[in-house]
This record gives structure tokens, sequence and C-alpha cells, in this order.
């Protein structure tokens, strides 16, 4: 990474940046993903399930200014049983300690509830408390479980809530199967590509599925991982089978993170959907092992971003996405 000194960055990236994707796990809760790691990633976890409950650590970064605030999600899938499976109670306590961690440090922390998308009028009704009477700025879900993508009739109901309520859903990879255990001799990439793979599979059925069409107020946030499925839906989009607007569809409905930090990831993002459509994302502390701010701008400024592009993804976009207004970067 080369040195770059404040001066040289565009006003907001400077001054901060909105760090979208972040994992938080309190300490009430036991990091079952841990104990399921294979053997080869195990000692990756455990230096994980000890950043993972560190509330100083979350904050570090944005007391040395290098960040402005982070937007917080505590995973489900994380403290699953061996089953996969979450009790609704615990859920509902994930989303009340998250609440008091953005009550702790508002302006630093934004929310976005963990809601069992899966779980049909329940979870519409946990998304509904969480937003409503909790605050937080949005949902958090998982974008497959098991045979069932994020399009499935069981999920309709959190995304419905979602559109009538004008917040953003994050649909966040998971780990699936078999193709993760086909994967894992391969190692992290391998790990990686099982999850960008069913990430892209989740945004592929949003638009396919019709749920963009039938929920025109629907704003999801995916991962740099998806990147494969952006490039498909783009790429196909001229072609008889699909709608020519496929292009303008996904720019009025989704959103990608920049995860992997790579400047033709970053510039591929803005070319298909548009620089106010990618926000500024690590997946802090899973893979934001250093700061983001550097790595961020070197990135953009290599993919050859205006200083408005560069803006717009450190901080802005974050911002409106989350309808927060005139908060200072």
């Amino acid at each position: 990474m080369s040195n770059i000194t404040l001066s040289k960055l565009p006003r907001s990236t400077a001054r901060g940046v909105i760090d979208f994707h972040n994992h938080h796990i309190p300490e009430r809760f036991e990091l079952t993903a841990a104990k399921a790691a294979p053997p080869s990633q195990r000692a990756r976890w455990e230096a994980l399930a000890r950043k993972l409950p560190d509330e100083n650590l979350l904050l570090s970064d944005i007391r040395d200014g290098e960040l402005s605030a982070r937007v917080v999600n505590i995973p489900a899938n994380l403290i699953a049983d061996a089953d996969g499976h979450v009790p609704h109670e615990t859920i509902m306590a994930m989303n009340d300690e998250l609440a008091a961690l953005v009550a702790r440090h508002p302006g630093r922390i934004h929310g976005l509830a963990s809601v069992d998308a899966y779980d049909g009028d329940r979870a519409a009704r946990e998304a509904e408390r969480a937003i409503h009477e909790l605050g937080l700025r949005g949902l958090f879900v998982d974008c497959a479980r098991g045979d069932l993508l994020i399009d499935a009739p069981q999920a309709r109901p959190t995304l419905e809530v979602a559109a009538k309520l004008g917040v953003p859903v994050f649909v966040h990879p998971v780990a699936p199967q078999p193709l993760t255990k086909q994967m894992a001799p391969y190692g992290l990439i391998g790990t990686l590509f099982a999850r960008g793979t069913v990430n892209s599979a989740s945004l592929i059925a949003l638009i396919e599925g019709g749920v963009f069409a039938q929920l025109p107020g629907l704003r999801v946030v995916v991962t740099a991982h998806a990147i494969g499925g952006l490039a498909m839906a783009a790429g196909l989009s001229g072609q008889s089978r699909l709608s020519s607007g496929t292009i303008e569809v996904m720019r009025q409905h989704v959103f990608i993170d920049t995860t992997l930090l790579h400047s033709a990831l970053i510039r591929a993002s803005v070319d298909l959907l548009g620089p106010d459509n990618v926000v500024a994302g690590s997946d802090w502390p899973i893979a934001g092992e250093k700061p983001l701010r550097g790595m961020l701008t070197d990135a953009m400024q290599q993919a050859k971003l205006s200083a408005d592009e560069q803006s717009a993804i450190a901080a802005s976009n974050s911002l409106r996405l989350l309808g927060i207004g005139g908060m200072a970067v």
C-alpha cells in the first residue's frame, strides 16, 4: 500500500469513512462458528473469537480517526447450533444488545437488525420491532438457507417490511453445502468462492424471481463476493430472454460493498451499478485486519475514480442508504 497523506484525499475520505460491513458478537452469546471451522482455519477462528466480542476494538479505528462510523450487525449463523438454528428469543435478544450498543455510541455505531428471514411472518414482526421500537437502521439476513434462496416465499414477509419501511437489507453470504465442503481443501479462497457463489445466486434470484418488480421500494446490499452474479446479470441483460432494463433495475435496487478491496472490482462495481450504489465495507474483523481508509483510498485511486465518486463510496452513499442526513463525516 502506498503512503498517502490526508491532504491528498478527497475531503470526506480524509475526514472519515463509514464502514458498512462489520460483525460483532456480544460476550453473552457463544461463538459456535469457531468450533465448526475446518482444522485448516481453526487458528484463524480462535483469533476471531477474541476480536468479535471486543467493544473497545470495534471502536478503536473510530477513536483513532480512521473511520467516522461503523455499520454493525450480529450474524446469527455465527452463534447457531449444529443444525444451523437460532431460537427466535435469541434473535430478539441479539437485536436488543445491538440497540444498546448503538445507544452507547450514537453517531459512531449504526445497527442492522438480524432477522431469520426464512421464518415467515414472525421474522417480519421482529423486523418491524427492531426498526420501529429499537431504532435500528436496516436488516441483516442470510442470503440462503438450505435449498432456499432469498426470493423464497418464506422470506417475502421480511422483504415486504423492509420495502414498506424504506430500510436496506444486507443480504449476507453463507457457507452453502455441499459446495463449501467441496471447496474446503482449497483453503480460504475456496471458502470465499463458495460464499460468493451463493451470494451471486441470491442476487440473480431477486432479479429473475421478480422480487424487485413486486417490491419497488426494496433496496438490498450484497458483498463484493457477488460480483460474479452482478456481471452475469449485466452481461446477459441485452439478450432476448432477459429484460434489456436489467441494469436499470439493479441500479434502483442493488448496492454492493468493497469488501475485497481490489481496484478492478471497485471499478467494475461502479461501471455496472454506478458510483452511487457502492458502499465502503471491510468485513471487519473477519477480513478487515488493516485500517480500511488507506486501503480503500488506494484502491479507488487505482480504479481512477473521481474525487466525487470516492467521497460517495467512502461515506455519503451509506448515509443515504441508512436514511441519515446531515451527519458530519
